[in-house]
């Protein structure tokens, strides 16, 4: 099978989330991945994870988890021997991707206007918290940070908990998928047309216009400034999380004709003409009156038994699952989320990663090998790159690799 990306040449200079897990898409879609990073040090998500032992050994639960599949080389490119070894990866390469703060690549002289110069194809693609330009350009941020300034955390949570982080490194990996999203689109470009491209992806201009679908478009459309509503949808009633006999369940009514189902299942067929509940923005109105007349009439049965009710009436509902109960869910397995990898070299035990979101007719993007040890490739890449033995040993004495 083909690969969407077979051919593609990535030179891969990030660490942690957002640009690692921007390579991580496109290595999957089949495009050659090669890790740059500092000698003796590393990624700094190999010492990151749960799991200290793995952290020991610079193969960290949080660095595996986006970084198998590619080849993992260490290059000092503050050296002058360090630099002329990158300006050859370049020439031969399609991408180069790199989530230092503003200005680092300009300082080491490898920029995208020198960059450019070396190979007038190359699509730079730099990721960072606020962007390369404007007032705060220059902070250092991290995912919380960027939850912080984009409005994210204001919204989580309800009148009287919020503000709250959510449960995982949404901006990291919203920027991420950005920038995987802009590279593709700049690869097209560059395979019609031989042109390259700088990208410049911001952490708060990615979850910004994430949040654009209602959020930020209410605001800015509707006079609406949000507020934070825990579990309810402001759009539509009965729309958020419930009690019932056992458990909790989602339900979104977002037409009436879900209501008036929703009605049926319940045995409360009544409620569809209650001048209460009739009509949509009335519900939202009197939506804690629903609330009470929807969660008295659950109480009857349990949320997986009401979940099967209202799956068959069509009405869109599902219970809140952990994730180890999801991750067993016969749906995740029969979608082949999960790639297992056997005695994994540098950690000698199974490991774990997942997969890409979506599906492919002609074959499931995926992975052949697992996250490299730190600089397992270092010597075949140089060898390919036209270095000899003597070279290669002059370089590790240096410090170079």
């Amino acid at each position: 099978m083909s690969l969407l990306l077979e051919g593609v040449r990535v030179i891969d200079l990030t660490n942690v989330i957002a640009g690692p897990l921007a390579s991580y898409q496109l290595v999957m879609l089949g495009a050659e991945v090669i890790k740059v990073e500092v000698p003796g040090v590393g990624d700094l998500s190999r010492k990151m994870g749960a799991d200290p032992q793995l952290g020991a050994v610079g193969m960290g639960a949080s660095y595996c988890a986006i970084n198998a599949g590619k080849q993992s080389m260490t290059l000092n490119l503050k050296s002058a021997e360090g630099k002329t070894i990158f300006k050859r990866l370049v020439k031969d390469a399609d991408v180069v991707l790199e989530n230092f703060r503003p200005g680092t690549m300009t300082k080491l002289g490898l920029d995208y206007a020198v960059l450019k110069e070396i190979n007038p194809k190359i699509i730079y693609c730099a990721v960072s918290g606020f962007g390369q330009s404007g007032p705060l350009s220059q902070r250092p941020t991290y995912d919380q940070i960027i939850q912080g300034f984009c409005g994210l955390m204001s919204l989580t949570g309800d009148v009287d908990t919020a503000p709250i982080r959510a449960g995982y490194v949404v901006c990291d990996t919203t920027a991420a998928i950005t920038a995987a999203f802009a590279v593709c689109a700049a690869l097209y470009r560059q395979q019609k047309t031989g042109l390259g491209e700088m990208i410049d992806v911001s952490m708060l201009d990615a979850s910004l216009a994430s949040m654009a679908a209602w959020v930020v478009s209410n605001y800015f459309n509707a006079q609406q400034i949000p507020i934070p509503r825990g579990n309810e949808n402001p759009t539509a009633s009965p729309s958020g999380t419930y009690r019932t006999g056992d458990g909790l369940l989602n339900i979104v009514n977002n037409e009436d004709k879900h209501f008036e189902r929703l009605c049926e299942v319940i045995g409360r067929p009544e409620l569809k003409t209650d001048p209460r509940f009739s009509e949509r923005n009335i519900r939202i109105s009197n939506r804690e009156q629903m609330r009470d007349v929807l969660e008295q009439a659950l109480q009857a049965k349990s949320a997986a038994q009401w979940e099967g009710l209202f799956d068959a009436a069509g009405v869109p509902a599902g219970r809140i699952y952990s994730l180890p109960e999801i991750m067993a869910h016969p749906q995740v397995e029969s979608r082949q989320l999960l790639k297992h990898f056997p005695q994994v070299p540098g950690i000698d035990r199974d490991l774990t990663v997942p997969r890409v979101g979506f599906h492919l007719a002609s074959g499931q993007p995926d992975v052949s090998t697992p996250p490299p040890q730190l600089g397992q490739d270092t010597q075949r890449i140089l060898q390919n790159l036209g270095f000899d033995a003597d070279q290669i040993s002059a370089f590790k004495q240096q410090g170079v690799i």
